[in-house]
């Protein structure tokens, strides 16, 4: 496929979100992201770095390339994982996925004093949508000035969208649900509109049928966010989603990150830490007519020691945003 037939493609698949991923060859990848340019480096993480690729028409792409660097085995663990699992989601609080790459190069090396030709470098990248606000990240760090609260609650509710999708209602498309393992501000990207997209499927787990908990032996993820269960004794269910959610409200209204290192305390000592911290900022910086709620009347789904007590996500009637005082955080909003 060469670029310009690559650039009609993505520009027809931009334009109708029932499209299909397409395999993108890697010099196409390339060109649009100018050889992987510092000047159009959008992000980094453990697993790689994101790039603003650019096509005709002043439209653009989201690159990830995966980190060359990392265990082949950690390397495409982490890529089938993004592409197997974003492949039939379509919702429009999760990040769309456009196209992928993985390519191999061959090359000549000695192997036992003779020349041989070998697999020499994989490349693997991934196509997703471009989202110019960026990630939550920005506008929840002391840096930013903050978002009005009708935006702070819109973001919640949207998200809570995302990952009731994930749990529930992906179930007829791929036959399971999808635990993404890895819910924090730096994976909750925003559109033009401040509407909130989940993405990095990296380290998501599907549970196929009626599978609801796994164990696992390697412990993967982000401190902070991560489920006292999951992080002690790497029990996985979905309720680990709802934990990290949880922290993710918290610091969404309070404006700034936790910064809590759980691995400083005991497993009940943290949620206690975090719960101390949940407090929101000043309270005229989130409405002028907030009124502050008795303590009882907020009950964040961190909250709960015993992960079978944490609320499910619940759908409701559309409504506008309620004063901060009367949200029922034990029952999440969604559509």
């Amino acid at each position: 496929m060469d670029g310009e037939h690559s650039s009609h493609k993505l520009e027809s698949i931009l334009q109708d979100p029932s499209s299909d991923p397409i395999d993108l060859p890697l010099e196409y990848l390339r060109k649009i992201t100018n050889d992987f340019s510092d000047k159009q480096l959008l992000g980094e993480g453990g697993f790689g770095k994101v790039y603003k690729g650019v096509i005709k028409n002043e439209k653009f792409v989201a690159v990830k390339k995966l980190d060359d660097q990392l265990k082949l085995g950690v390397q495409e663990k982490q890529f089938e994982n993004e592409v197997y699992h974003l492949m039939k989601l379509r919702h429009p609080n999760i990040v769309r996925f456009v196209g992928y790459c993985y390519e191999t190069r061959n090359g000549c090396v000695q192997f036992k004093g003779k020349y041989v030709f070998a697999e020499k470098q994989q490349h693997r990248l991934l196509c997703l949508e471009y989202l110019p606000n960026g990630s939550l990240d920005r506008y929840i760090s002391d840096a930013s000035p903050g978002l009005d609260w009708g935006t702070r609650f819109k973001i919640i509710k949207e998200i809570c969208c995302g990952i009731h999708y994930l749990h529930e209602d992906c179930r007829d498309q791929i036959n399971g649900a999808i635990i993404h393992l890895d819910l924090k501000p730096t994976n909750i990207l925003l559109d033009d509109n401040m509407v909130p997209k989940v993405a990095d499927f990296g380290l998501s787990r599907l549970f196929d049928g009626k599978k609801t908990q796994t164990h696992t032996a390697n412990l993967v993820g982000t401190l902070g966010y991560m489920a006292p269960e999951y992080m002690y004794y790497h029990v996985i269910t979905a309720k680990a989603d709802i934990y990290s959610l949880g922290v993710l409200i918290i610091e969404i209204i309070m404006g700034h990150r936790l910064k809590l290192n759980p691995f400083n305390f005991s497993k009940d000592d943290f949620i206690e830490a975090v719960r101390n911290r949940r407090r929101p900022p000043p309270y005229q910086d989130l409405c002028s007519n907030f009124v502050p709620p008795p303590d009882n009347q907020i009950k964040f789904c961190l909250e709960t020691r015993r992960r079978n007590e944490r609320p499910e996500i619940e759908i409701v009637p559309e409504t506008p945003p309620p004063p901060v005082a009367q949200i029922p955080f034990l029952k999440l909003l969604v559509l």
